[in-house]
């Protein structure tokens, strides 16, 4: 990739146009159709040029993606709400679009590229929304800066400490949403593949991964594959550091705006979420059934129930 980026539609990017395995009404049939579109740059202060994807007018929604993913998994979500809100995705360092490099891979870091995004954009005041590692970012930056220059804080599905301390109870445990004792197996069992069984990583999120039954996600899968070429070498260097933290004292003391969380029957964390909503001040829980294709990508699988949803919490906010 060739810095920095200025406002390139997505066809620029792009040997030729990408065509959807599905035809969804209402949605682009290849990805050069999503008239205003459009992908940028700029370069964090340990100069590291980050990516970011926008679409539309209004008051600013800002998600931060989860590990390994980027703004081409938006595509979707995108078109739907930049009809209401000046929509922007971050790729997050050595992922998606964004440079790959050796240094800054921890969750403070990535929560510092955060913040001086939100200054290069120039906003007040934004919405925000993490989905899974892009949820413990944001209670980093909110530990680091607190929530000045956050309107509303969206979380889709993260457990606020994916380790579990051998001396924790099971409440404990389920509280926490810790589903491994052994953060560098559970490391390769994401990075490479390497098979592992459920008292390493007690969760289904790989398996979830892979189910291509929902056309949205089969298509924004097809298009991040054209898009982005990963290296998990460099997506992989965050991972101890994400795995390691615990989150709990900041989304219990620390977290005093409006607050929605999105989780669902297939979560393997579900536990967790519950005592988020009960620990944030007004906090709203949604919980998708399997049959809403409730699981950790929920937000891909189905954006039309998710766009509709966050649009009800926000406008009330």
């Amino acid at each position: 990739m060739n810095f920095p980026l200025n406002k390139r539609s997505i066809t620029s990017l792009l040997d030729q146009d990408f065509t959807f395995p599905h035809d969804i009404e209402g949605h682009p049939t290849r990805a050069g159709d999503f008239d205003g579109l459009s992908i940028s740059s700029f370069k964090t202060s340990d100069q590291v040029n980050l990516a970011y994807w926008e679409a539309g007018d209004g008051a600013p929604l800002v998600f931060i993606p989860g590990w390994s993913a980027n703004g081409a998994m938006y595509f979707h979500l995108m078109h739907i709400l930049s009809k209401h809100y000046h929509v922007y995705v971050l790729d997050v360092r050595n992922q998606g679009l964004s440079e790959k490099v050796a240094h800054g891979n921890r969750i403070a870091r990535y929560a510092m590229d955060v913040k001086e995004f939100a200054d290069h954009l120039q906003l007040d005041k934004a919405h925000f929304c993490g989905w899974s590692m892009g949820a413990s970012i944001m209670w980093a930056y909110i530990d680091l800066f607190g929530t000045h220059g956050i309107r509303t804080l969206s979380i889709i599905d993260q457990a606020p400490s994916i380790y579990c301390h051998a001396d924790w109870s099971e409440q404990e445990r389920l509280q926490a949403g810790a589903f491994t004792t052994s953060p560098e197996r559970m490391i390769a069992s994401y990075a490479t593949m390497t098979p592992c069984n459920k008292l390493v990583s007690a969760n289904g999120v790989l398996e979830r991964a892979m189910n291509l039954d929902s056309p949205y996600y089969h298509n924004i899968i097809g298009l991040a594959q054209h898009m982005v070429h990963d290296d998990m070498a460099f997506a992989a260097r965050v991972l101890f550091d994400h795995t390691t933290n615990d989150w709990r004292d900041v989304i219990e003391s620390k977290i005093d705006v409006p607050t929605a969380i999105f989780s669902g029957d297939y979560s393997d964390w579900l536990e967790s979420q519950r005592w988020m909503a009960s620990v944030i001040d007004g906090a709203v829980l949604h919980v998708y059934g399997k049959a809403e294709e409730g699981d950790h990508f929920l937000a891909f699988k189905n954006p039309e129930k998710f766009a509709r949803d966050l649009r009800a919490f926000l406008d009330k906010a």
